[in-house]
């Protein structure tokens, strides 16, 4: 739910995924299709006049784990 909340924050078209699949960033079903635990390689797609700032974002928040405790 934070990563979706992070990436609706910004105009900006962001796309996750893994394994070559990739999903709407912004939509917490399609997020939570990907299954992606701990220890997943995510490729980020985003393309925007904000992408930029948004990648930044999402790169900290899952540097920060979520800001879940370890």
């Amino acid at each position: 739910a934070k990563f979706v909340a992070c990436a609706a924050a910004f105009s900006s078209t962001i796309r996750a995924g893994r394994d070559g699949s990739l999903v709407d960033g912004k939509s917490i079903m399609s997020v939570m299709m990907l299954a992606a635990g701990k220890g997943t390689v995510l490729d980020l797609h985003i393309q925007g006049r904000d992408e930029e700032a948004a990648l930044e974002a999402l790169k900290t928040l899952i540097e920060n784990r979520f800001d879940e405790p370890e």
